[in-house]
């Protein structure tokens, strides 16, 4: 799930490009376990920054034009270049794993339930 360029062009200036991890809920549906890049892509050569989340679940359908809210618990590398699409699969993957053992961490774990994750039926949230 990637946020617009709006979105991205509202986080911190100074905020590290690189792979985190933390929680993510769509909509007003369950809190999931989730990877979330901040930078250039380099190995696409991105011109533009951007943010893409990987929540960690299967979802039956798209879910373009639901609100993401997110919560970014932890950091866990830089981003960096790779020399082919395989080595970056297998980085990603790593990334999953690391992001699944922090966040069954009882302090992060307890963030998972947190009301941020329940928006009130109805309400406008960043004019949307």
């Amino acid at each position: 799930a990637n946020f617009s360029e709006q979105v991205v062009e509202s986080f911190p200036s100074d905020i590290s490009t690189g792979i985190y991890y933390g929680w993510a809920c769509v909509g007003n549906g369950d809190v999931h376990k989730m990877v979330l890049s901040i930078g250039w892509n380099p190995f696409y050569k991105n011109i533009k920054k951007s943010v893409e989340t990987h929540i960690i679940h299967t979802f039956k359908e798209d879910f373009y034009g639901e609100i993401l809210s997110i919560v970014i618990i932890g950091y866990i590398r830089p981003e960096k270049n790779f020399d082919s699409l395989e080595a970056l699969i297998s980085a990603i993957q790593e990334d999953i794993e690391e992001a699944k053992r922090q966040l069954d961490l009882p302090e992060n774990l307890k963030l998972k339930e947190d009301n941020f994750f329940h928006l009130p039926e109805g309400k406008i949230v960043n004019n949307q």
